[in-house]
Formats: structure tokens, C-alpha cells, sequence
């Protein structure tokens, strides 16, 4: 990633606050409250259960002792914290219909942040890698969210490759209040196999926290076109290598790759019951964004 000047990187930050903001004010703000919430519940105080109290809000130890049925009552919290865990290893730089997964996710980002700021909910960010790159504290206002957006779009990370479960657990450790959690990356992240790696510490962050997936792809990362024959460079390995992409055996296995890699990231998602939605970088992310939130 070509490194900007910082007039570039401001213009640039700038023209997506400007657009974002808009948004979030006039769709996503009220979509977003919708879709999050009253997720979290905080206990209030007990009383005497009356005719149509849910059965599951009995509190048994308390009706024990006064020999008379009691219920717990809960109350939305007013204040919510929203941490944004944003990959931003060398896969994130491919994009070739005008941006990167990196741009789309920085975009997205910078909505869900801006709404969460509308809620007066405080918003914080994990950058990672095959690493913890860099960790910011939720906080609330408009200067936090974009030192949140700036860093997402420039910052070099000092590690190439990708280790979702890395950043999971940490974030799992350092946010001890439940809080609404979204991963942005593209999710693959696999074994030799092409077996996702992270199943374990999804299952364990997401009994903890309200976790959301958004994935970003690029429809030409699916296929390999034939262009003769290609010294191409893994961005997360460095690894490199002559490949002839005349051949239809090498595109096809390239693809299947992709394809199984993708879907097998979806069947896990799917699986655990975690909320998701896939974005294209030559898509608008709106429709995506208010069906995940109407899906909850």
C-alpha cells in the first residue's frame, strides 16, 4: 500500500465522513438501534410475578425465601459499546473495480461507527494481522471516530498475514463487559487443508459478546484470468512463483480453492448461528448492511 501524504489521507477521511455520516443519519441510525438495542439487558430489581410475566425471568432463589413468586426485571442498557475488529493484512489491498476490500471495510467502519455515535454508544477498534496490530479503547465523539477511520485506511501493519482467532481472543480478554462486536474481513483464513481456523475462538467470542460478521470480496479474487505466464506474489506469505495461467487446470484449481475456502468460512458462520452478510467492493454496502441489521 503506497503510503499518502497526510493531505491525501484528510481529503480522503473527510470524503468519507461526509458520506457516511449522511447515512447513518438518514437510514442507518434508527436501523441500527433497531437491530442492537435492548441486546443488552442489565438487572433492575425484583418483584412480586404477575399474570403474563415470562416464566424465564423467575428469580428461584428469591421466591424460595419469601415463599411467594418473584421475578427479575431487566431494563435496556442506555449505553452500549460497539468494538470494530477490522483486518487489515496484505489481502486487504486487492481491489480492481475502483477500491479495496481494505477502502469498503474502512467505509462500513466509519457508518457503523457513526451510528453508534447517534446512539450515544462508544465505539472502539482492533486492527489485526496475523497479529494484534493495534488496539483502541472505545470512546465516544466524532474526533475519536476518525482517528478510528484514519487509521484503518493508512496503517502499515507490521505483519503480512492472517490470524483471525488471534485477534478473537484478544479482544475476548480485553472487553470484559458484553459488548457488540463486528469482525470485517474477508475470513479466509485457512488451514493446509482449506479448513477455516478460527471455528474454536468464534464459538468462545461469541457466547461472550453480539457478534456480527461483515465479509468484503473482490468477484475477480474468484478466478484466475489466462494472461500467459505470471511471476505472481502471495501478499501475506511473500512467497513467489512463475504460474502459467494458460493452463485451465491451474485456473480451475485456483478457483476451486477460492470457492471452497469462502463457502466453508459461510457453513461455519451458519453453523454457529452468527450473524453475516457478504459485501462486494463493486457493490453498494447499503441494501447488505440494513438486511443484516433486519435479520437480527
Amino acid at each position: 500500500m503506497g503510503k499518502t501524504t497526510t493531505t491525501e489521507l484528510l481529503a480522503k477521511v473527510r470524503k468519507i465522513e461526509i458520506r457516511t455520516k449522511a447515512l447513518s443519519h438518514q437510514i442507518f441510525a434508527g436501523e441500527y438501534h433497531s437491530a442492537f438495542k435492548g441486546k443488552g439487558m442489565a438487572f433492575s430489581e425484583v418483584r412480586e410475578y404477575q399474570w403474563g410475566d415470562d416464566p424465564r425471568s423467575m428469580d428461584w432463589n428469591v421466591t424460595a425465601r419469601m415463599s411467594a413468586p418473584y421475578v427479575k426485571v431487566f431494563e435496556e442498557e442506555r449505553e452500549l459499546t460497539v468494538m470494530l475488529l477490522v483486518d487489515i493484512s496484505r489481502s486487504g489491498l486487492f481491489g480492481t473495480v475502483g477500491r479495496t476490500k481494505r477502502d469498503l471495510l474502512a467505509e462500513i467502519a466509519a457508518v457503523l461507527s457513526f451510528s453508534a455515535i447517534i446512539n450515544n454508544d462508544k465505539v472502539g477498534a482492533l486492527l489485526f494481522s496475523d497479529k494484534v496490530e493495534k488496539f483502541i479503547p472505545p470512546k465516544k465523539g466524532r474526533s475519536h471516530l476518525l482517528r478510528i477511520l484514519r487509521e484503518i485506511l493508512e496503517y502499515e501493519p507490521e505483519s503480512n498475514g492472517t490470524d483471525i482467532s488471534e485477534a478473537l481472543r484478544f479482544a475476548t480478554g480485553a472487553l470484559k463487559k458484553r459488548c457488540t462486536a463486528f469482525i470485517l474481513s474477508d475470513m479466509i483464513d485457512t488451514d493446509e487443508a482449506g479448513h477455516p481456523r478460527y471455528e474454536d475462538a468464534l464459538k468462545v467470542a461469541a457466547g461472550r459478546h453480539d457478534l456480527s460478521i461483515i465479509r468484503a470480496y473482490d468477484p475477480r479474487e474468484k478466478t484466475i484470468p489466462a494472461m500467459g505466464l505470471v511471476h505472481a506474489k502471495d501478499a501475506e506469505t511473500g512467497e513467489t512463483a512463475i504460474i502459467n495461467t494458460d493452463s485451465k487446470k491451474v485456473r480451475q484449481a485456483y478457483a476451486a480453492w477460492w470457492t471452497s475456502a469462502w463457502q466453508e468460512a459461510g457453513r461455519i458462520l451458519l453453523k454457529n448461528k452468527i450473524d453475516s452478510v457478504d459485501v462486494a467492493v463493486n457493490e453498494d454496502y447499503v441494501k447488505a448492511l440494513i438486511s443484516l441489521f433486519r435479520s437480527r
